[in-house]
């Protein structure tokens, strides 16, 4: 029994220890995918988090289920990606208990400007959000990004090209306008 208990310790403290590493990223990186919706953001680490807990295995070679996950780190954003687009397929995921971006601290000079970009996502696609935020926050290529969000890379290019389309034109001349000052 003490055997069992000290490699259940082993197992806790690891993955303590990886969800104090990555727990930043992945809010930051779930911030925007909610459009700053910051509860909304805790949420979905917290599901990302209980669900690698649920499938962690101590050592570099843990397994979920019987596929071997070489990178927890970008297995844990793929979790929070899936996680992000299954809530917003839930018709509950459209309630909101206010319509404005709670402000965000941050340095002064950008503050308007990501305001303004906040704005933006939120008012895109999730799935639009989804792509942008990987391809151009996270900065991952396009055939990871495929396999996060289970779709071919094609598609993703092709997404992320409309998805940049839209964005630019919520923007109009409020971006100009920012950069310049």
């Amino acid at each position: 029994m003490a055997r069992g208990g000290t490699a259940r310790g082993a197992r806790d403290e690891e993955f303590l220890d990886f969800a104090a590493t990555r727990s930043g990223h992945l809010y930051r990186s779930a911030c925007l995918l909610t459009g700053g919706d910051t509860h909304l953001a805790e949420d979905l680490v917290q599901e990302t988090l209980g669900r690698m807990y649920a499938v962690w295995r101590p050592g570099s070679s843990w397994r979920p289920g019987t596929r071997r996950i070489d990178n927890p780190a970008a297995y844990a954003q793929g979790v929070l990606y899936r996680t992000f687009l299954s809530h917003v397929r839930r018709r509950s995921s459209t309630e909101r208990p206010t319509g404005e971006i709670p402000d965000l601290a941050g340095p002064d000079g950008d503050s308007t400007l990501r305001l303004t970009l906040l704005e933006a996502l939120a008012r895109m696609s999730p799935r639009d959000r989804a792509v942008l935020v990987l391809r151009y926050w996270e900065d991952v290529s396009v055939e990871e990004t495929s396999e996060l969000l289970r779709s071919s890379p094609g598609a993703v290019r092709t997404q992320t090209s409309r998805a940049l389309a839209r964005l630019r034109t919520l923007l109009g001349d409020a971006l100009h306008d920012l950069a310049l000052r």
